[in-house]
């Protein structure tokens, strides 16, 4: 048949209270244009995050129930660990409270003042924790992975002549190669298994290990088989484990790919830093067999590793960001194509090209997407990106709005609702305004900056 339908069924609903523009002009402006702020029940689609705002199947609550609370050797971790080994292959599976305690298990142990570390695009966290380690992040995307309206089956890869050209010129200051699958901040765009290796290799060459944020592994994989030569025949499992293969570790949200709310690891080779790590992470998050998580959550994430894998849900998952951006893109409103795996990308530098990058075209779109139809989702552009570590300021590469689709959680009406309100506002956008930031903190800014329209 034509249409993908939803591969579940649903037993149990949460009520979204219906708003009026005025209340949420009002709200928005209480918020000091700063979407983070705005209560949640203020939003009528909620698309700031695809993070911990999975729906759990009933299989994954079942499994919270079985969920062991004691301190240490807790049953639910081994069955955590057993989940992530059989998919990833590490030797030591480190639990963390979410992926950015991972990274920061990471980047404390890794990086130093002075430091530099390549990626195909780090995201907020990410970079975020390695600047805080006193270390730069360096982005090497392909040169087509800037330009979102052109098509490319992988513009999430990074640029391997870069970065074998970083690595000869700037090797001593480097301690590791990353790769973020998929690409979240160059518009959630995959990455090919003969890109990734590529990278693998020539870290090894340059005697640096290779580690890989995972946090959406199998939408990744799902693309590997939709789009790469040699793969179409192939599991989802065996792609994954081929992808973790070339690797010498890992950083995971699994409030991504695992459908879990809460919860990651940091997965390693190398067994003094797997010590290092656990040493650290009994000091700032728990005990090494439960590391800031219940039991309960444990439990969720395995079984939600099953889960993910499945190719039905896959096909489903990918194909609702594809229907809302091919709609977007017939009625002219500029998108990141091809549609990437976990959320609809709209390029608003090109549809408010009235507003300059230093005036944030993003979150100005992104605002008035709030007033319009109540849809929360998050910029991805100068807001985020453009402020450097010394404290000045130039626009990002992109300025973008991602509208990250949570998993299992809304239907086909959402998504035609939410190409009825990018209708409505390609009538008004010329009045869209941008904005200025009139307080921020020193770091990642985007949580919580105050804003004032311009």
């Amino acid at each position: 048949m034509k249409t993908i339908i939803e591969p579940f069924r649903i037993k149990s609903v949460e009520p979204i209270r219906m708003t009026s523009r005025a209340e949420r002009e009002e709200m928005l402006a209480a918020a000091q244009f700063n979407l983070f702020k705005l209560h949640a029940d203020d939003v009528l689609i909620d698309l700031l995050t695809d993070s911990g705002t999975s729906a759990m199947s009933a299989a994954q609550w079942g499994a919270i129930m079985t969920g062991d609370e004691s301190y240490a050797g807790a049953k639910s971790f081994y069955k955590f660990e057993a989940a992530v080994g059989d998919l990833t292959g590490f030797r030591h599976i480190i639990p963390t409270h979410q992926g950015r305690a991972a990274e920061h298990l990471l980047f404390t142990l890794i990086a130093k003042p002075g430091h530099a570390i390549p990626s195909n695009t780090h995201f907020d966290t990410t970079r975020g924790n390695i600047e805080a380690a006193g270390a730069e992040a360096i982005d090497l995307p392909i040169p087509e992975g800037r330009q979102p309206s052109l098509e490319h089956p992988f513009k999430g890869n990074i640029d391997l002549g870069a970065l074998d050209a970083f690595l000869s010129e700037h090797g001593e200051r480097t301690p590791a190669v990353m790769m973020t699958i998929t690409n979240n901040a160059g518009g959630g765009q995959p990455v090919s298994l003969e890109n990734i290796r590529g990278a693998a290799e020539i870290a090894k060459t340059h005697g640096k290990p290779f580690y890989i944020d995972g946090c959406r592994f199998a939408e990744n994989a799902w693309f590997n088989k939709l789009r790469e030569e040699g793969q179409g025949n192939r599991g989802i499992k065996d792609i994954v484990r081929d992808t973790f293969a070339v690797a010498d570790g890992m950083t995971m949200s699994a409030k991504k790919d695992a459908f879990a709310n809460i919860g990651g690891w940091l997965a390693l080779n190398d067994d003094a830093l797997a010590e290092a790590a656990r040493t650290r992470l009994i000091q700032t998050e728990g005990f090494p067999t439960y590391g800031g998580l219940a039991g309960r959550d444990l439990e969720a994430i395995a079984q939600g590793l099953e889960e993910i894998i499945d190719e039905d849900y896959l096909r489903y998952r990918v194909r609702t960001n594809a229907y809302i951006t091919e709609r977007l893109d017939a009625m002219g409103v500029p998108v990141v194509k091809p549609a990437g795996g976990h959320a609809v990308f709209i390029d608003a530098r090109a549809f408010l090209p009235h507003i300059s990058p230093l005036e944030y075209p993003g979150h100005a779109l992104a605002c008035a997407l709030y007033e319009e139809g109540g849809i929360r989702g998050c910029e991805i552009g100068t807001v985020m990106f453009g402020r450097k570590p010394d404290g000045s300021e130039a626009p990002a590469a992109m300025d973008l709005v991602r509208l990250a689709m949570p998993r299992r959680v809304y239907t086909q009406s959402h998504a035609d609702y939410i190409v009825e309100v990018f209708a409505e506002l390609t009538t008004k956008k010329d009045d869209i305004r941008g904005l200025k930031i009139v307080r921020e903190p020193p770091m990642m800014r985007h949580f919580t900056a105050a804003f004032e329209r311009l």
